[in-house]
């Protein structure tokens, strides 16, 4: 049993499979966004072309998809919400959350994707990215000269910090 990349729970055969393989088409927008997930993770760049709508295609750069598909680590998709995109919608739009890494650094892509329906088949149209939110420390940051957060009384920097 192999669980389906797109964190649906299903396994692959009865999840996205059908889509990335042209043998059963994506009923929502939902869905074509986890067949893309499961495309990019398992370099079916074949599908992620097919999947963008017709007057996007042209804007696709294959061998920039291809090695970001192959370069990644893809940890998991979270679906964080829809509006509209069911079966009897012709368009829709999906909030999500594709996490990966490149290089060994953690990324998540936040996007709220757009998406159309062209006879039947749900094509992903265009998207909206979500900056990432800054850090922001919760604790102050103990500076050089500050007191040393052991007690002992002297200055930080000629106590517990290290350089």
């Amino acid at each position: 049993m192999e669980k389906c990349s797109c964190n649906s729970g299903l396994e692959y055969k009865d999840c996205c499979e059908p889509c990335i393989k042209g043998t059963g088409p994506a009923q929502t927008a939902e869905a074509i966004i986890r067949a893309r997930y499961t495309a990019y993770v398992r370099g079916a760049v074949d599908f992620i072309l097919s999947s963008t709508h017709p007057d996007r295609r042209s804007e696709c750069d294959e061998k920039a998809i291809k090695e970001w598909s192959a370069n990644s680590q893809w940890e998991g998709l979270k679906i964080i919400s829809t509006s509209k995109g069911g079966v009897n919608d012709e368009e829709g739009e999906v909030e999500f959350i594709a996490s990966f890494s490149e290089n060994r650094i953690k990324k998540d892509l936040h996007e709220t994707g757009m998406f159309k329906r062209i006879d039947g088949a749900w094509y992903y149209l265009d998207g909206k990215i979500h900056p990432q939110k800054p850090f922001i420390r919760k604790e102050s940051k103990v500076m050089r000269n500050d007191p040393c957060t052991c007690g002992s009384g002297k200055k930080f920097k000629k106590c517990c910090m290290v350089e």
